[in-house]
């Protein structure tokens, strides 16, 4: 007995040291990075997202088969916990059962049902992993670049902890040392114990004491291994889950605090540029990574052979954060402290040839890399442990436009065009009410503050505004806003870009900018509500402005149509005989999570029906104009929107619906193009949802000739 003693408090002493320090040695690690302000803001909203996305397991029951593996995996290391206890307890009684519920059959069914159920989501991994091992070729598979190697050792690990628990219970059985009696209920452990049964009581009893002190080894060096491996994920996952800003869609970006020139130093650090740059909510991210691929797997400059994996962004920059290590960690002792008092802080004072002073940009993630991002983050939507990937990407751009000013030539335009004309095409504000023209009715403009009696400013956009193809879409819905009794106004002139395009590029500053002069513009003109066909103005107005002082109820044009259908205000009477197709715009659908309302509306259409693409709601594919990459020249592999409007030509469909003008524009080039190969019907449209509506409503009686717009 002392001997056994001896061994297992040696073992878990120096498992204990070991572990301890490792620990210790990560957590210094991210506290010591920049500050990450308003990361507990709506405390009840983050903890139902850790009960529905760690314990529930709700990202990764999406995909069933590998889902419910883990998912009786996460518990079955849950429920083991008593049997480590009681593996302890054994070491010096070997009659020791846990008081209160240790020799219940409810625990000792439940340790077993969950050993056996871990042994069978054990073998459902290996045969995922070996149906799915990746080539060097195999760009598809999710587990590309992933270090699988370490995954066959964890699950091996596993097995080992779950197959010397089940060896000693067996034994315990036959010695009368198996705490749940006689009864069957621990069933696996009965059965084990039946096949020892020939072995004698002290052979048994040699059996027991060998698996205990094996088991005990086992645990330890499983804590060893994953706090030294990507499987690090099984004890930080749940910090960050909780930390994540976006218990519902994606939310807003982080917004840099203070931009104003007069209170910068020649040390401060606008976006990060360098590893020392990550916030503590970076940092754990990276080191959150489960290397599983499902960020990658979505992706759509990875599906349209770019180089920009999310899930191997994040291995490379926690490498590069694990190799920089003790210097950060010696400068921020050396400080101190590793963090300034806001998010533009200056970083701790490093060696100029270590391996922390290396630029992120180019040195560790190449260029193409950083701007082939869409920021249409299916890589966070996907992700089980939250992972922010587009706001480290965009902070990346951010030092990359703020303090080198580097960034793809032909973004530099757009810029200077909202700079200095107030919209990326640099039309000007005097074209903002063309799309007004034979409407057949007077558009209120908004000159002083709005009318009373109008409901909601109607907040155009840029494209909507300018663009020939959207201003389309903008006619539609205001026809139709005015057929529903619904009194709009419009800013017009005063009306400027939301700054959306610069801010995804990385250019903050221009994006305040613009953020500033829009909220005082629209709280001179006292708007409450607003109504905007863009969603990315939609986003940016409702989501983002609020950090900057700006809070207004904002809704989409598809969420206030179907409305208007539900109160019977809008009643569509002509049958529209067409297959319709839906594209969820990213800054719609995983953004805001308004998937149903636009739906809505096309099934209120009669005549219509709507086939969806495979890829569709949370797992749809980016038309490619996200991220300020409408701006940009698509060098690099097939271009995205090709590859989402091929999938929206093979629905059959004759007609793709959309509700964003960019998505418009971008869907409507691909489909000439194909029409022009020859590869679509010339009869495929694109169109937005609200022109689809108004083709099923009868023309009003006092009609403007061809515009089937109302006096």
């Amino acid at each position: 007995m002392a001997i056994r003693i001896a061994i297992g408090l040696a073992v878990s002493g120096i498992g204990l040291a070991v572990v301890g320090w490792r620990a210790w040695f990560l957590f210094r690690l991210v506290s010591t990075g920049r500050p990450a302000p308003g990361r507990m803001r709506d405390v009840p909203a983050q903890l139902k997202a850790e009960l529905l996305d760690v314990f529930a397991q709700r990202k990764l029951l999406r995909r069933s088969v590998p889902g419910l593996a883990h998912f009786f995996t996460f518990w079955g290391f849950i429920i083991l916990f008593f049997t480590i206890i009681e593996a302890y307890g054994d070491l010096f009684s070997k009659t020791f059962a846990i008081p209160l519920i240790g020799r219940g059959r409810a625990l000792g069914f439940l340790e077993d049902f969950f050993a056996v159920a871990i042994l069978l989501a054990l073998a459902t991994f290996s045969l995922i992993r070996v149906r799915q091992a990746p080539s060097r070729r195999e760009r598809q598979s999710r587990f590309y670049g992933s270090h699988t190697g370490a995954a066959w050792v964890t699950l091996a690990m596993i097995f080992g902890v779950v197959a010397t628990l089940l060896i000693y219970r067996g034994a315990q059985v036959n010695t009368g040392h198996f705490p749940y009696g006689k009864s069957w209920w621990p069933f696996a452990s009965r059965a084990v114990g039946a096949a020892f049964s020939g072995f004698g009581h002290a052979a048994n009893g040699h059996i027991e004491t060998v698996f205990i002190l094996a088991q005990l080894t086992v645990i330890w060096s499983f804590f060893v291994f994953v706090l030294h491996s990507k499987h690090l994920h099984i004890f930080v996952s749940e910090p960050n889950v909780l930390f994540s800003r976006r218990p519902k869609a994606l939310g807003p970006l982080g917004t840099t605090p203070d931009l104003d020139p007069d209170n910068m130093t020649e040390d401060t650090v606008l976006g990060t540029g360098h590893i020392a740059d990550l916030t503590w909510k970076q940092r754990l991210d990276l080191i959150s990574c489960t290397e599983c691929g499902r960020c990658q797997d979505q992706c759509p400059a990875w599906a349209t052979d770019k180089p920009l994996s999310p899930k191997l962004l994040i291995m490379e920059l926690r490498d590069h954060l694990m190799a920089a290590a003790p210097e950060l960690l010696a400068a921020a002792k050396a400080k101190g402290s590793g963090a300034g008092e806001d998010g533009a802080a200056a970083a701790p004072a490093l060696e100029e040839d270590g391996v922390a002073a290396k630029r992120l940009v180019p040195d560790v993630i190449e260029e193409d890399v950083l701007w082939s991002c869409t920021t249409c983050g299916a890589c966070v939507e996907q992700c089980p442990v939250d992972i922010e990937h587009v706001d480290t990407i965009l902070d990346m751009r951010r030092y990359e436009v703020l303090m080198e000013a580097r960034f793809p030539t032909e973004a530099g335009t757009m810029l200077r065009n909202i700079e200095n004309r107030g919209d990326p095409w640099g039309l000007g504000q005097s074209q903002r009410l063309d799309w007004t023209e034979g409407l057949g009715f007077e558009v209120p403009v908004v000159t002083g503050t709005i009318p009373d009696e109008v409901e909601y400013l109607f907040w155009v956009g840029c494209a909507g505004a300018l663009d020939e193809r959207a201003r389309k879409t903008t006619q539609a819905i205001a026809r139709l806003l005015h057929r529903a009794g619904v009194s709009f106004a419009v800013l017009g002139p005063k009306e400027s870009c939301t700054g959306d395009p610069a801010r995804r590029l990385g250019n903050e500053y221009l994006f305040q900018t613009q953020a500033q002069t829009n909220i005082e513009t629209l709280k001179a003109a006292e708007v409450k509500k607003v109504v905007a066909s863009c969603p990315h103005c939609f986003n940016t107005i409702s989501r983002e402005y609020p950090a900057l002082g700006g809070d207004f109820e904002v809704l989409h044009h598809t969420q206030l149509l179907e409305r208007l259908l539900a109160e019977g205000k809008l009643r569509p009477e002509t049958r529209v005989e067409s297959t319709v197709t839906y594209h969820d715009p990213c800054y719609l659908g995983r953004h805001n999570e308004v998937y149903d309302e636009p739906r809505g509306v096309l099934e209120h259409v009669p005549g219509v029906s709507v086939t969806e693409m495979h890829r569709h709601k949370r797992t749809g594919f980016c038309c490619g104009a996200g991220g300020a990459r409408m701006w940009m020249e698509e060098r690099i592999g097939k271009r995205i929107n090709v590859a989402r409007t091929d999938e929206a030509l093979g629905t059959g469909a004759d007609v793709i619906s959309t509700a964003c003008p960019y998505c418009l524009i971008m869907l409507d080039d691909a489909t000439k193009g194909r029409q022009a190969e020859g590869a679509a019907p010339e009869s495929v449209r694109v169109m937005d949802v609200a022109q689809v509506l108004e083709q099923s409503l009868p023309a009003p009686a006092a009609a403007s000739e061809g515009t089937g717009a109302p006096d």
